[in-house]
This record gives C-alpha cells, sequence and structure tokens, in this order.
C-alpha cells in the first residue's frame, strides 16, 4: 500500500507554508504490486472519497465549503497543491489546533485503478482558550488578556472577551465574528466596547463607550469593510492647566456614523515590506444615523516599495485627509486629524504640528503628509544571513502640514493654505523589525520648516509602532 503525507512531498514550492519536515522519507514510497506503483506515476487520478478524522462539534457544511477543490484535482500533483491549499483554509478558519493531511490509494470494491483517498486528520480546539500577550500600538505599549469561544456554533463562529491595559490607553470589548461558509473573506462581526484614552498633547482624556457592526468582503483585488459605529464619548481635561479650548470641548457627545475602507495591499511585508504598494482609502460620514455629531470624513494613504541593487530599498509614502463639519457645530477634538512624532514626521513631538492653545494641541482639519525612504543593510553587513538581517540602515526625507481650511473659500485656496508653512525634516538612522508585530526605529532628526508652536525632537527620536509614514 502507498500511503503519502501531502505535508512532506518535495514536488511542492519550497516557498510555500511549511509542510513538515519528513526530509527524504517523502521520496520513499512502499508499494506492494507493481500496479499501484502506476498510479503514483500516471498524471491521470481520480480523488473518490475525503474523509475527516477528529471532527467533533464542527458542523459538514463549513468544512465541505473548504475541501471542494480537492476533488477537481486530475493528476497527483494537483492533488497535493489542492489538499495542501485546503489545509491552509481549514487552520485559517481558527478552529483546528492541527490539521495533518494523508493521500492514499483507493480501497474497497468500488476502487479505480487510479483513485485515491483524501483524509484530513484535524484536532479541535478547547471550547474556551485564553491568551496573555504584549503589542506594540504607534509610540505606544499594551499587555492585552484575552479569553475566546471558537467555533462556538459549529460554523467558525468566534466569540472573544479582550482587556488591554497599555501607556495611554486601557480597554475592554466582547465581539463576535461570523464568516460566510466557503468564503472566509467575508465575514461579519459586532463589537461591544469601552476605551480609555490619554492625550498629554492635548492635555485630554477621553472614554469612548460603543457598540459597531461590520462587513467585510474583497472585490477583485481589493478589500471592503462597511461598518456602523455608535459611541457615546466622554471627553476631560488631563491636567489641571489645560487650556480653555480643550476645557471648552469636555463633556458628552454621541456619536453615530457609517464608514467604509478600501484597501489594495500587495506588499511582502506590513511591517518592513521590501517590494510592493499600498493603497488605503477610507470615508466615514456621521450625523445620519442619529447622534449629535455631523461631518464627513476622508483620508487616504499610499506606499510604494522598489528593492534596489545591494539589497537596498527605494519606499515612497503619501497620507492625506479633509474633515468637512456638516451644519453650524464646529468640528470636535476628539475627530480632527494630528501630525508629528516619530512615526508621521521625524523631527516633531507626538501630534505636535499644527493648531494649537496654550501648549494643547488642538488638531486640523486638513492634512497632508509625505515621505521617501532608502533601507539598506547596515555597514559591513554584521550577522548576515542571521540576527543582522532583522537591522535595517535608514535615510529619509519626510514633510507635511496641518491646518483648518475655510470651506467657503473653493479649492484653490485651499491647496495654497495646505501648501503654506510646510514642515519638513531629513536624517539617518537604524530601523528593526520585530518579526511581523511592529517595527523600532532609532533616528537622528534635523526638523526644518518650524512654525511657532510646534514642538520639535532636534536629534535622537525613538519611535515604536507598525504603521509608518
Amino acid at each position: 500500500m502507498g500511503t503519502v503525507h501531502a505535508r512532506s512531498l518535495e514536488p511542492l514550492p519550497a516557498s510555500g507554508p511549511d509542510f513538515g519536515g519528513l526530509g527524504e522519507e517523502a521520496e520513499f514510497v512502499e508499494v506492494e504490486p507493481e500496479a499501484k506503483q502506476e498510479i503514483l506515476e500516471n498524471k491521470d487520478v481520480v480523488v473518490q472519497h475525503v474523509h475527516f478524522d477528529g471532527l467533533g462539534r464542527t458542523k459538514d457544511d463549513i468544512i465541505i465549503c473548504e475541501i471542494g477543490d480537492v476533488f477537481k484535482a486530475k493528476n497527483l500533483i494537483e492533488v497535493m497543491r489542492k489538499s495542501h491549499e485546503a489545509r491552509e483554509k481549514l487552520l485559517r478558519l481558527g478552529i483546528f489546533r492541527q490539521v495533518d493531511v494523508l493521500i492514499d490509494t483507493c480501497h474497497g470494491d468500488d476502487a479505480l485503478p487510479n483513485g485515491l483517498d483524501v483524509t484530513f486528520e484535524v484536532t479541535e480546539l478547547r471550547r474556551l482558550t485564553g491568551s496573555y500577550n504584549t503589542m506594540v500600538g504607534n509610540n505606544e505599549g499594551s499587555m492585552v488578556l484575552g479569553l475566546k469561544l471558537p467555533n462556538l456554533l459549529g460554523r467558525a463562529e468566534k466569540v472573544t472577551f479582550q482587556f488591554s491595559y497599555g501607556t495611554k490607553e486601557t480597554s475592554y470589548g466582547l465581539s463576535f465574528f461570523k464568516p460566510q461558509p466557503g468564503n472566509f473573506e467575508r465575514n461579519f462581526s459586532v463589537n461591544l466596547y469601552k476605551v480609555t484614552g490619554q492625550f498629554p498633547w492635548s492635555s485630554l482624556r477621553e472614554t469612548d463607550r460603543g457598540v459597531s457592526a461590520e462587513y467585510s468582503f474583497p472585490i477583485w483585488k481589493t478589500s471592503h469593510t462597511i461598518k456602523w459605529e455608535g459611541v457615546w464619548r466622554e471627553l476631560g481635561c488631563l491636567s489641571r492647566t489645560a487650556s480653555f479650548a480643550v476645557r471648552k470641548e469636555s463633556g458628552h457627545s454621541l456619536k453615530s456614523s457609517l464608514s467604509h475602507a478600501m484597501v489594495i495591499d500587495s506588499r511582502n511585508s506590513s511591517i518592513l515590506p521590501r517590494r510592493g504598494a499600498l493603497l488605503k482609502v477610507n470615508q466615514e460620514l456621521a450625523g445620519y444615523t442619529g447622534g449629535d455629531v455631523s461631518f464627513l470624513k476622508e483620508d487616504f494613504e499610499l506606499q510604494l516599495n522598489k528593492p534596489l541593487m545591494l539589497d537596498s530599498v527605494f519606499s515612497t509614502s503619501l497620507w492625506g485627509g479633509m474633515l468637512v463639519p456638516i451644519g453650524d457645530k464646529p468640528s470636535s477634538i476628539a475627530d480632527r486629524f494630528y501630525l508629528g512624532g516619530p512615526t508621521s514626521v521625524r523631527g516633531f513631538s507626538m501630534h505636535s504640528i499644527g493648531p494649537q492653545s496654550e501648549g494643547d494641541y488642538l488638531g486640523g482639519e486638513a492634512y497632508w503628509a509625505g515621505g521617501l525612504h532608502l533601507y539598506t543593510p547596515l555597514p559591513f553587513r554584521p550577522g548576515q544571513g542571521g540576527f543582522g538581517e532583522l537591522f535595517r540602515t535608514h535615510f529619509f526625507l519626510n514633510a507635511g502640514n496641518l491646518c483648518n481650511l475655510n470651506y467657503g473659500e473653493g479649492p484653490k485656496a485651499h491647496i495654497r493654505k495646505l501648501a503654506e508653512c510646510i514642515r519638513w525634516s531629513y536624517g539617518a538612522g537604524i530601523v528593526l523589525r520585530l518579526g511581523n508585530i511592529a517595527r523600532l526605529e532609532l533616528n537622528y532628526c534635523i526638523p526644518m520648516g518650524v512654525q511657532r508652536g510646534d514642538r520639535i525632537c532636534d536629534g535622537v527620536q525613538f519611535g515604536a509602532g507598525i504603521r509608518f509614514l
């Protein structure tokens, strides 16, 4: 009998996911009659049966949707590839701890000479799982505790409770996630949450209590998310020295908004990409579904990465956004854009560009920021092929502006206002990639175009996060 472990066969691409480590054992196939040997050499095969071992609470229909392509395979290599793809889809559901694949010749009275059986040996996750980890945001860190109920109803549903305690933000939330059978990218989720954040650059404390529902789906090469959010916001002063402009913003508000996000991402890595492009476009409309806050908000993010000679990478990025209040009520400090810091326009302190009052930064209703970057290996390549590959030398040029616009003046006046008082900076440093979690930067920055009220960081600046200009 010839039994083949699909997760260990050599003909699969070397760059694909790990199939295991049987090594040369995959080339050894034990056969009895000569006819069985012909089956493995014959290009024309038929997958007659697919078996599952280890299923408990998982429903059959969600599994059938993920393994249907296995039956379409016409030769042994296709069987291995499609079985591997099915294995990856099953793991992506988040309901199995382990999935192994076995490909064997078919047995029984109905067995064809070129028939194969594929068996998936699965181990389901426990009904209740817990986790503890740390997360890195944009120049902040947090400790996260979570409880999860995976595969709650047998069709990859998931209920998650999460508590996060960070340097600037504390939050907890409860969420329900439901994917569409056969199309994991199409999914629906509902979230209940409470978030308390401190924003020292504005002397502001904000507490949000909200509920949201969102639906995600792909269209061609794009990913889309449509979201409704209702949030009760409480703003207060972080210190007694807060400016009058911040004190005036204090109080309660209710925001109900509809938003849409589109993402096209062809980068090989979201942390420190070497090639590919990213485009994000977000729109948010508040006020038409209730609440006492009304505005239209648009923003985008564009990034291009190009590999060069000597293992170098050239990267360019552009951010921009605009917020238009609807009605007579001005925009809230909690909805405006902020700019500056080690993750955006380097050489300036965190969110310290633009309108301010008595040292408290109030944000702006329009902004843009751009950057040019060159990433190269460390000089003399220490640790080449090992730990040293996590480091890169970084040369950069950043620029941007944030301001408030008079929407009665027209587009030309808006462009002229955004082109005035441009802040920019340049410098060099070292970048450390922390796996696919975050990246750290240590740069020597020289800020230029500094305006009155801006707070600069002339010299060494440290940054940590997942989203950098």
